[in-house]
């Protein structure tokens, strides 16, 4: 019976060893809070109804500090945490967490504030930019409204803004001041080269750009597909808006070329020679002198070096004078 006691002792101890490890504090090695005040449960895992008692008050909003780790296993013992120790540690770094607002985060903020109060204003083609580079700001991310726009002034004319923001940090309510240029920008077609007088125009040649909206000219194009085939009016840089008025269809024929001249009637197709009067491009009616009888036709150009005419009556043509 004695033998029997004695095992059931030793059951329970081996059964009772572990949870009693399990419920050891254990010092944490990192802290991170919210809050202003850190606790003995903050610390320490295990930290059981002395979780709740403070030990330390948090660093600043956005920044961490060290503690000794024998510091905090003093204080958690005074506290009544017992077993409370280092557990190798020799100090523990606190964490005060909080919303970060840099430069950029403040940019989309404006451009969200402004475009909220405007329906025709959308928030991606809103270009922000400080006269100052701006703090990075830490506000407290338990609050209802950590950061809202208290005060607006923005010109939509020269972009100038003045916008006074409500922050709620660690010490209550306080205002920061942002100044700078809220831009309305458009994406405009442009070349993404140079281009000749005469060059054709490529598919490859074309890129966008964002521009103000105050500087794109009243024609510039924003898509520039129906560009592709023409040919430059003048020497164009890249970079620059384009417009419709940039470009023309490309000269097939050009004043004084030699030219195959197709006459169509009825039932009949002759040709003969010609000689260009003035440029054109496909499709273009230009007028063409007969070579051989002199006369100055009217012609549609088909192609490279050839024109058409089209007639309703027959001609008569003379193996001396060609056809008139």
């Amino acid at each position: 019976m004695r033998r029997l006691l004695t095992l059931a002792g030793m059951v329970f101890l081996a059964l009772a060893q572990p949870a009693a490890a399990t419920d050891t504090p254990i010092l944490r090695a990192e802290v991170r809070t919210f809050a202003e005040i850190v606790t003995v449960g903050d610390f320490y895992a295990n930290a059981g109804t002395s979780a709740d008692v403070p030990l330390f008050r948090a660093p600043d909003m956005g920044t961490s500090g060290k503690v000794p780790a024998d510091v905090v296993a003093r204080r958690a013992l005074a506290a009544g945490l017992t077993g409370a120790g280092t557990n190798g540690l020799r100090e523990v770094e606190v964490r005060r967490l909080a919303e970060t607002y840099d430069a950029e985060r403040l940019k989309d903020f404006i451009r969200k504030t402004l475009a909220g109060r405007d329906a025709s204003i959308q928030q991606d083609n809103l270009d922000v930019s400080f006269y100052r580079p701006p703090s990075t700001i830490h506000v407290d991310p338990k609050a209802d409204e950590p950061l809202k726009a208290s005060r607006v002034l923005w010109s939509r004319n020269d972009g100038r803004f003045d916008i006074y923001l409500s922050v709620h940090d660690q010490h209550g309510e306080d205002l920061v001041n942002l100044r700078g240029i809220a831009r309305e920008v458009v994406e405009v077609a442009a070349l993404a080269q140079p281009l000749r007088r005469g060059q054709i125009v490529k598919a490859e040649d074309l890129t966008s750009v964002r521009m103000a909206r105050s500087q794109v000219p009243a024609r510039a194009l924003t898509d520039a597909t129906e560009l592709v085939g023409l040919a430059a009016r003048n020497a164009l840089r890249a970079n620059a808006p384009l417009s419709r008025q940039d470009f023309e269809r490309p000269v097939l024929i050009a004043r004084g070329d030699k030219l195959t001249v197709t006459y169509f009637m009825p039932g009949m197709k002759l040709t003969t020679r010609g000689q260009a009067m003035e440029d054109g491009a496909e499709g273009d009616t230009i007028d063409v002198m007969n070579l051989q009888s002199r006369r100055i036709v009217p012609a549609i150009v088909l192609s490279r070096g050839q024109v058409r005419v089209q007639l309703n009556a027959p001609v008569v043509a003379s193996l001396n004078q060609g056809i008139n």
